[in-house]
């Protein structure tokens, strides 16, 4: 029961980070990266899909992204998408070949974009604790059915603070590289 709860704990964690890891590949950076479109939906055939199945998705340069859809008749869709989204990019269409130019970030923006990796971060850290304050709470459940003994208790509550402590400074190390990454372009 115990080895359930610390596992269970583990990946909790785990995902909390693979979450974050995510959400910042989508932040933009001035370099370019296929993440930035990949939540874009247009319609097709009556149902939203997403734009990277039904256009080939690639970084052209350091500073452009080239989508080439696979029906001519996509063009116009995918770029409605694109100006819609909040991405704040201005598409650029040469026959069927849709480029998206990144400009670089000014100043100010990579400062805003520090603070929301930053706050990302603090989200990812509270979701971690709360998958402690969890397994805290059915460990402490185990010892009150007397399930388990108070030395189980003490010892599965050390690991668990272990895991937190773990999965804390992966995703410290997850922001800073984000935020250096921010400001070295």
């Amino acid at each position: 029961m115990l080895d359930n709860i610390k596992k269970d704990a583990q990946t909790r964690m785990q995902k909390s980070v693979e979450a974050l890891r995510s959400e910042l590949l989508r932040l933009r950076t001035g370099r370019a990266n296929t993440a930035l479109i990949e939540p874009l939906k247009v319609p097709y055939y009556g149902t939203d899909t997403p734009v990277m199945q039904v256009a080939n998705v690639a970084i052209a340069d350091a500073h452009s992204i080239s989508i080439m859809p696979y029906e001519k008749n996509m063009v116009g869709p995918i770029e409605k998408a694109i100006l819609a989204s909040d991405l704040g990019l201005t598409p650029t269409t040469v026959g069927q070949m849709i480029r998206i130019n990144l400009p670089p970030l000014s100043g100010e923006r990579r400062k805003e974009l520090s603070k929301h990796v930053a706050h990302e971060g603090e989200n990812a850290k509270v979701a971690v604790r709360n998958v402690r304050r969890d397994a805290l709470h059915h460990i402490k459940e185990l010892l009150k059915d007397k399930k388990i003994t108070e030395d189980d208790e003490r010892r599965a509550e050390e690991e668990v603070q272990k895991y937190t402590d773990r999965f804390v400074k992966d995703i410290d190390g997850v922001v800073k590289a984000k935020e250096d990454e921010l400001m070295a372009m």
